[in-house]
C-alpha cells in the first residue's frame, strides 16, 4: 500500500476522536519515529509504499490511538524544551505550558550562574523534565529533585542519564516533610525552588480530556476540592526556611486559582510576586522571592 493511501486511512480512522490536523500530526510523528521519514520525504516521493509487515506495526499503534491512549505513551517518548524524554504511565506527559515556566526561570538566572553556582530544587519532578532542562541549559547549576513516586524517579533517572546531566534525585512525600533540611540528601539552602504539583480539582475532571483522565497518573494530577492549594502552601512554607535571601520560588498553577495563589504568597510574606499567563491566555505560572 502506498504510504499516502495509508495516511488517508489513518486520519479517517482517528477523526471521530481528534480533529484532522491533530490526527495528521500523529501520522507524521509516527512516520519519523518508525520509518525515519519526514513530511517532505513523502511530498518528494509520493509513490513510497508500506510493506505488509510495516502495516501490521502501524495498525498496532492505530488501534490504541483509537482507544485514546496518548501517542507519547505508545512511543514511550516525547520532546520537551528541545530534549527527548522517556514517558510512561508513571509520569505525566510534559506540557508546553511547563516549557514556558522553564523558559522564565532560565531567562531570570542565565546571567547569575556565571557569578555563583546556583542550587535548585524541583519538587514533584515526575519525568524530571524541569530539573533536567535547567541542568542542560545552566551547566554550573546544582540540581536536586524530589518525588513521592519511586517509579517516577526511576524514569527521571533514566532521562537524566540519557540527557547527560547530573541531578540528585530524592524519594520523599513533600507533605510529610517537616523541613527540607530534614529530608535525607538535602543539607543546604536553595537559590531556586520550583514545583508543578497536583493542582486539578476533582470538580474540574469533566474538563479533562479522556485520554488524560484514563491514562495519566491521578496522583500527579488531582487534589481535593476543599484543599486545592495543599501542595502550594506546604512548599511555600518550606521555601521560607530553605531559600537563600532573595531566593526565587516558581510554581505552575491552576488557571482558576491565580488570585488565591497571590493571596497565599502574600500571607506567607513573599515579595515581588508576579503572575503570568501561558500561551493560551490562562493564569498558569507565578514567581516570588523570599
Amino acid at each position: 500500500m502506498k504510504i499516502k493511501e495509508y495516511r488517508a486511512h489513518f486520519i479517517q480512522e482517528l477523526t471521530p476522536l481528534y480533529d484532522a490536523g491533530e490526527a495528521e500530526s500523529f501520522f507524521y510523528i509516527i512516520l519519523e519515529e518508525k520509518q525515519q521519514l519526514k513530511r517532505i520525504d513523502l511530498a518528494l516521493h509520493p509513490d513510497l509504499v508500506f510493506s505488509a509487515a510495516e502495516i501490521v506495526v502501524w495498525n498496532s499503534i492505530l488501534a490504541p490511538l483509537k482507544q485514546e491512549i496518548p501517542i507519547q505513551y505508545l512511543l514511550g517518548k516525547t520532546s520537551f524544551y528541545g530534549l527527548d524524554f522517556i514517558v510512561n504511565e508513571h509520569v505525566l506527559i510534559p506540557r508546553p505550558e511547563t516549557e514556558e515556566l522553564v523558559d522564565w526561570m532560565l531567562a531570570d538566572n542565565r546571567k547569575k550562574q556565571h557569578a555563583t553556582t546556583l542550587k535548585m530544587l524541583d519538587i514533584g519532578t515526575g519525568s524530571g523534565c524541569i530539573a533536567i532542562s535547567v541542568a542542560k541549559n545552566l551547566p554550573n547549576a546544582t540540581l536536586f529533585a524530589i518525588d513521592v513516586s519511586e517509579k517516577a524517579l526511576a524514569t527521571a533517572k533514566k532521562n537524566a542519564a540519557n540527557n547527560a546531566v547530573n541531578v540528585h534525585f530524592i524519594h520523599q512525600n513533600i507533605l510529610e516533610a517537616i523541613t527540607l533540611s530534614a529530608v535525607e540528601g538535602i543539607d543546604e539552602k536553595f537559590d531556586i525552588i520550583v514545583s508543578n504539583p497536583p493542582y486539578v480539582r476533582n470538580l474540574e475532571k469533566e474538563e479533562i480530556k479522556k485520554n488524560v483522565l484514563d491514562n495519566e497518573p491521578h496522583l500527579a494530577l488531582f487534589v481535593e476540592d476543599d484543599d486545592a492549594l495543599i501542595f502550594y502552601k506546604k512548599i511555600a512554607e518550606l521555601a521560607q526556611e530553605n531559600l537563600t535571601e532573595n531566593g526565587q520560588l516558581y510554581f505552575e498553577i491552576n488557571q482558576y486559582l491565580g488570585a488565591a495563589m497571590i493571596d497565599l504568597l502574600q500571607q506567607l510574606h513573599f515579595k515581588n510576586i508576579e503572575l503570568r499567563k501561558d500561551i493560551y491566555g490562562n493564569d498558569r505560572m507565578i514567581r516570588c522571592t523570599r
